[in-house]
């Protein structure tokens, strides 16, 4: 017997059990808790993305009192959010939505952070049958290789931020190196950076790889230097990193400019940002930065969370606004938390979030959306590097491979 089978055996004989147990008052009373839709959060709440996790949980509540005009109903049932903490560990993950999907009765689940979490996570919605939204995990093979039909990502994928920035750094006579975290999320990212800068006419020459851990960059940045200081034309250090130790302003203190080398990146949290202040000038492409998007969505987030935290809306804070839109459009859609009537409502959804227009691709669930080719700008009144906007990629700018084989 198949586990999905055996999985679904076993549900069926717990809730015969179960019906047969409830008499009375008690069966009302789990009446009114099935009309409650309930989401669970299973996300990284602890762990080394602690600071990408909060923000995101923050968001995800934002998405669903926005989407739902401050009523946290859909359909004339009560939205319960359930939190899960993964711990970051990718066991843990598993239990724990289990968890969510078979205790707790959720309808869908939402995270986690990470991509590794993420892969292990997978599997156990497509024996549970039910929906996983990704949020905001990147691995490229989240919605490729590993992909199954019960997984929708509202978060941008690894090609997303690749071809994004390809396109701000790749042009012929450009020699660049990378820089990344040795698993899934920094292995993909510089696997689709590669793909996408082909056509640009850049050579990739290095890629370096170091553990998620990792505090001390010298030896990893000196053999950069070394293989790089003799290539022509204009040359490019782009990292990819994600979490605590980013090593942007111990490797600039290390002064690369003396081989001609610039430092680039990517878009990150504000937190993280503070180190761009000493690379004006520089150019990467973003997922998000609050000032950037101009729609009436992000103007609420923007507004709302100004007032609330007295802060403005992080990276990861717009993601979790996004997916809680998502659940709601996709309920109101499906006209019920049916998983197959959920499946058939979201693939092709077209969807309205902080960053303008989204779209569930019906190959692979993968959410298209806009990237922004960003230039840092330096304001002494500001604590962070400002990306400031050179060019919005739109849905249409950007051909995104389909990389699942189902």
């Amino acid at each position: 017997m198949n586990s999905t089978l055996h999985s679904k055996l076993r549900r069926m004989a717990l809730a015969t059990v179960l019906g047969l147990a409830v008499a009375g008052p008690v069966t009302m009373a789990g009446q009114a808790q099935a009309e409650d839709i309930r989401i669970a959060h299973v996300y990284d709440k602890t762990g080394a993305l602690e600071a990408y996790a909060k923000q995101s949980h923050i968001g995800l509540m934002m998405g669903l009192e926005y989407a739902t005009g401050g009523t946290m109903e859909v359909n004339g049932r009560k939205l319960v959010v359930i939190e899960k903490d993964t711990q970051t560990k990718p066991d843990i993950a598993k239990a724990v939505l289990a968890e969510a999907y078979g205790d707790d009765n959720a309808d869908i689940a939402v995270g986690p952070v990470a991509s590794g979490v993420a892969l292990a996570m997978l599997p156990v919605a497509e024996e549970y049958e039910k929906l996983l939204i990704v949020e905001p995990a990147v691995a490229d093979s989240i919605t490729g290789e590993a992909w199954n039909r019960y997984i929708f990502r509202t978060g941008r994928n690894s090609s997303q931020d690749a071809i994004a920035n390809a396109v701000a750094l790749g042009k012929e006579g450009v020699t660049i190196a990378t820089l990344a975290q040795d698993y899934a999320f920094g292995r993909d990212g510089v696997a689709a950076f590669r793909d996408a800068l082909a056509p640009t006419g850049a050579k990739l020459a290095v890629e370096e790889y170091v553990p998620t851990d990792t505090q001390d960059f010298t030896a990893s940045a000196q053999r950069i230097f070394d293989q790089m200081k003799d290539q022509p034309g204009r040359k490019f250090l782009f990292i990819i990193w994600a979490g605590a130790n980013n090593p942007i302003g111990k490797i600039k203190a290390m002064e690369p400019e003396r081989f001609g080398i610039e430092i680039a990146t990517g878009g990150n949290i504000l937190a993280a940002m503070a180190a761009y202040k000493a690379l004006p000038g520089m150019e990467g492409a973003t997922y998000y930065y609050y000032d950037i998007p101009k729609n009436p969505v992000n103007d609420w987030l923007v507004t709302e969370h100004q007032k609330r935290h007295e802060s403005p809306p992080d990276f990861f804070t717009a993601g979790g606004m996004t997916a809680g839109i998502a659940v709601v459009e996709a309920l109101k859609k499906a006209g019920s938390t049916d998983t197959e009537a959920l499946i058939t409502a979201m693939e092709g959804m077209e969807f309205q979030t902080p960053k303008g227009k989204m779209v569930f691709r019906p190959e692979d669930h993968q959410a298209l959306q806009s990237m922004y080719h960003f230039k840092i700008k330096v304001d002494p009144a500001v604590a962070w590097g400002i990306p400031e906007l050179v060019r919005e990629l739109t849905i249409e700018d950007m051909n995104i491979p389909i990389k699942n084989k189902k």
